[in-house]
């Protein structure tokens, strides 16, 4: 009786498979090879905080809800989704998320910096200069990015046609002093 090479074949293997352990190699899952779980998990945040200085900001949204998920909805967490959200042009979005943010830690400098920028975009100019002026004073003035938002919000505050006349950006922040430019208008978005 001759035997095909393919029938044989299909015979062992379905003959191993039927053996305990088959085809697995000991310590296998059934389903899936055994994965080590000894090593650390990676920061969402900072997975986040890379993604944004890229420009990978829907990534990064998602890395920020996967630290969510790890850490809560903390101070940090909600900044940098509220950023993200920023980025993405989902302001009404960004802004719940900042006040939220805010809210939750009244002296968290970068969350008050980004919802100033957020009001900005929105058109809150008188709100959008005090809440800069908060982040100001929290942050007792060290920051250049934060006082260049100040000093673009009273500007605009004086002249409305100032960013468009003079191509101004306001710069989002997180802690670690981490800067993202955000530009004020559409047309300077297009040139960048």
């Amino acid at each position: 009786m001759s035997h095909s090479w393919p029938g044989l074949l299909l015979v062992v293997l379905a003959l191993t498979a039927c053996t305990p352990g088959g085809l697995r190699t000991p310590g296998d899952g059934l389903y899936a090879p055994s994965v080590d779980r000894s090593g650390e998990d990676v920061d969402g945040l900072l997975v986040g905080h890379r993604l944004m200085a890229s420009g990978e900001y829907e990534l990064a949204l998602r890395a920020y809800y996967r630290a969510a998920a790890d850490q809560g909805l903390n101070v940090d967490v909600l900044s940098a989704i509220g950023s993200a959200n920023l980025r993405l042009g989902r302001l009404n979005q960004a802004e719940k998320i900042l006040r939220r943010a805010v809210e939750e830690d009244q002296t968290f400098v970068p969350a008050w910096n980004n919802l100033g920028v957020v009001l900005m975009e929105l058109g809150q100019i008188p709100e959008a200069e005090r809440v800069f002026h908060t982040a100001f004073a929290l942050d007792n003035g060290e920051s250049s990015a934060i006082r260049d938002n100040l000093r673009l919000a009273l500007a605009k505050m004086k002249n409305p046609d100032y960013d468009a006349e003079n191509n101004t950006q306001f710069a989002l922040v997180r802690r670690g002093g981490g800067e993202y430019l955000l530009l004020s208008t559409p047309e300077a978005e297009s040139e960048q």
